[in-house]
């Protein structure tokens, strides 16, 4: 007996012909289907940010802040890590927030961000939002190790 072939069973299902009983398992699959795509588990990707609005217990971070400034410390992190700040902006856009990392004082808070850059180096970049401006904190290599002689 082939799996599919229901007309056996037709007659057990309900009363009516054929041709709308086969109509109805068509409908029946389809919404199925319908139903298992839109309640599946699990990663569809990266994590999205709460950019326009608080959502609750996420933290705010406005991406609307284009005016880019440069620690000391900064700097000379990212002169060590070899990174530009061409990768900063890229990452300032479209990095994942690290909420476990996130450090609130009496100043602020700071927002690292983590992503690949252009030229394939996998870093976090703390930002701290003050204003209107965004202060770059320091610019980390997550894989790699580098002699630094920063302050």
């Amino acid at each position: 007996m082939n799996l599919w072939n229901v007309e056996p069973l037709l007659p057990y299902l309900c009363p009516v012909n054929k041709k709308y009983t086969s109509i109805l398992f068509l409908i029946a699959a389809i919404l199925l289907l319908f139903w298992v795509k839109n309640n599946q588990q699990g990663d569809s990707g990266q994590k999205k940010f709460p950019t326009e609005k608080k959502v609750e217990n996420r933290p705010y971070l406005d991406r609307s802040l284009t005016e880019i400034v440069y620690s000391k410390h900064a700097r000379c992190r990212m002169e060590c890590r070899q990174i530009d700040e061409s990768e900063v902006k890229e990452i300032w856009k479209k990095g994942i927030l690290n909420e476990d990392k996130i450090e609130k004082s009496s100043k602020g808070s700071s927002y690292p961000l983590e992503g690949r850059t252009h030229d394939g180096q996998r870093v976090r970049i703390v930002f701290a939002p003050q204003g209107e401006k965004l202060v770059v904190v320091t610019v980390i290599d997550l894989e790699k190790e580098w002699a630094c002689e920063c302050e």
